[in-house]
Protein backbone atom coordinates (compact mmCIF):
# COMPACT_ATOMS: atom_id res chain seq x y z
CA UNK A 1 0.00 0.00 0.00
CA UNK A 2 3.21 2.40 0.56
CA UNK A 3 4.56 1.43 -2.18
CA UNK A 4 1.05 2.45 -4.45
CA UNK A 5 1.29 5.60 -2.16
CA UNK A 6 4.66 6.44 -3.43
CA UNK A 7 4.20 5.74 -6.86
CA UNK A 8 1.35 7.84 -7.07
CA UNK A 9 2.71 10.94 -5.46
CA UNK A 10 5.49 10.53 -8.39
CA UNK A 11 3.19 10.04 -10.96
CA UNK A 12 1.52 13.26 -9.70
CA UNK A 13 4.90 14.93 -9.34
CA UNK A 14 5.66 14.36 -12.77
CA UNK A 15 2.61 15.31 -13.99
CA UNK A 16 2.31 18.33 -12.82
CA UNK A 17 5.67 19.48 -13.89
CA UNK A 18 4.74 18.52 -17.28
CA UNK A 19 2.02 21.01 -17.38
CA UNK A 20 4.37 23.49 -16.52
CA UNK A 21 6.50 23.15 -18.85
CA UNK A 22 3.68 23.31 -21.55
CA UNK A 23 2.50 26.56 -19.96
CA UNK A 24 5.95 28.27 -20.52
CA UNK A 25 6.53 26.89 -24.01
CA UNK A 26 2.80 28.42 -24.67
CA UNK A 27 3.88 31.38 -23.37
CA UNK A 28 7.33 31.30 -25.56
CA UNK A 29 5.10 30.79 -28.63
CA UNK A 30 3.12 34.13 -27.47
CA UNK A 31 6.09 36.04 -26.84
CA UNK A 32 7.61 35.40 -30.32
CA UNK A 33 4.21 36.31 -31.82
CA UNK A 34 4.06 39.40 -29.51
CA UNK A 35 0.65 38.49 -27.86
CA UNK A 36 0.09 39.16 -24.90
CA UNK A 37 -2.78 38.19 -22.46
CA UNK A 38 -4.31 40.46 -20.11
CA UNK A 39 -7.51 37.85 -18.27
CA UNK A 40 -9.83 40.30 -17.24
CA UNK A 41 -13.67 40.39 -17.67
CA UNK A 42 -14.09 44.15 -16.83
CA UNK A 43 -11.69 45.07 -20.11
CA UNK A 44 -13.49 45.42 -23.66
CA UNK A 45 -13.20 45.66 -27.12
CA UNK A 46 -13.21 49.58 -27.02
CA UNK A 47 -10.34 50.20 -24.27
CA UNK A 48 -8.57 48.02 -26.43
CA UNK A 49 -9.40 50.11 -29.65
CA UNK A 50 -8.20 53.23 -28.26
CA UNK A 51 -4.57 51.75 -27.75
CA UNK A 52 -2.27 52.53 -31.01
CA UNK A 53 1.09 51.67 -29.01
CA UNK A 54 1.85 48.73 -26.92
CA UNK A 55 5.95 49.17 -26.53
CA UNK A 56 7.18 52.55 -25.37
CA UNK A 57 9.42 54.52 -22.99
CA UNK A 58 8.75 56.24 -20.20
CA UNK A 59 10.73 58.32 -17.68
CA UNK A 60 13.57 56.06 -19.22
CA UNK A 61 11.93 53.13 -18.58
CA UNK A 62 10.95 50.96 -21.39
CA UNK A 63 7.35 49.83 -20.03
CA UNK A 64 5.29 47.46 -22.42
CA UNK A 65 1.57 46.55 -22.42
CA UNK A 66 1.07 43.26 -19.33
CA UNK A 67 3.51 45.22 -17.23
CA UNK A 68 2.83 45.57 -13.61
CA UNK A 69 3.14 49.18 -12.64
CA UNK A 70 2.62 51.67 -9.96
CA UNK A 71 2.35 55.22 -10.37
CA UNK A 72 1.97 58.53 -8.35
CA UNK A 73 0.16 61.32 -10.56
CA UNK A 74 0.80 64.77 -9.82
CA UNK A 75 -2.38 65.10 -7.43
CA UNK A 76 -0.39 62.12 -5.07
CA UNK A 77 -2.95 59.89 -6.18
CA UNK A 78 -1.36 56.33 -6.19
CA UNK A 79 -2.17 53.93 -8.76
CA UNK A 80 -1.26 49.87 -9.00
CA UNK A 81 -2.44 47.91 -12.42
CA UNK A 82 -1.24 46.28 -15.13
CA UNK A 83 -0.82 48.50 -18.05
CA UNK A 84 -2.79 48.06 -21.17
CA UNK A 85 -0.97 50.72 -23.52
CA UNK A 86 -0.99 54.07 -24.76
CA UNK A 87 -2.70 56.48 -27.15
CA UNK A 88 -0.49 58.75 -28.67
CA UNK A 89 -3.08 61.19 -30.22
CA UNK A 90 -3.79 61.96 -26.38
CA UNK A 91 -0.81 61.30 -24.95
CA UNK A 92 -1.84 58.98 -22.73
CA UNK A 93 -1.61 55.52 -20.86
CA UNK A 94 -3.97 53.29 -19.98
CA UNK A 95 -3.78 50.72 -17.09
CA UNK A 96 -6.32 48.49 -14.97
CA UNK A 97 -6.24 48.94 -11.88
CA UNK A 98 -6.36 45.78 -9.50
CA UNK A 99 -9.87 46.72 -8.64
CA UNK A 100 -10.93 46.68 -11.97
CA UNK A 101 -11.24 50.09 -12.90
CA UNK A 102 -9.71 51.91 -16.19
CA UNK A 103 -7.74 54.77 -15.87
CA UNK A 104 -6.94 57.08 -18.63
CA UNK A 105 -3.70 58.72 -17.44
CA UNK A 106 -1.99 62.11 -19.44
CA UNK A 107 1.43 61.40 -19.37
CA UNK A 108 2.17 64.93 -18.33
CA UNK A 109 0.37 63.98 -14.57
CA UNK A 110 2.93 61.23 -13.73
CA UNK A 111 5.02 62.43 -11.26
CA UNK A 112 6.54 58.59 -10.17
CA UNK A 113 6.51 55.16 -12.24
CA UNK A 114 8.05 51.53 -10.95
CA UNK A 115 7.42 48.99 -12.76
CA UNK A 116 6.82 45.52 -10.36
CA UNK A 117 6.73 43.08 -12.27
CA UNK A 118 7.38 43.04 -16.25
CA UNK A 119 5.53 40.88 -18.20
CA UNK A 120 7.00 37.27 -19.19
CA UNK A 121 9.40 38.44 -17.17
CA UNK A 122 10.62 34.65 -17.09
CA UNK A 123 11.22 34.64 -20.71
CA UNK A 124 12.72 37.37 -21.28
CA UNK A 125 16.44 36.82 -19.67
Amino acid sequence: MLEFIYIFILLLFFLSLFGYILVILKEKVYMKRNIIIIENKYLTKEDLKEIDINEFILQGKKVKSGDEIKIVTSQKEKLNGTLIGANKCNKSIHIITFKNKIKKLKIDNILKLKITSKYGKFLNY
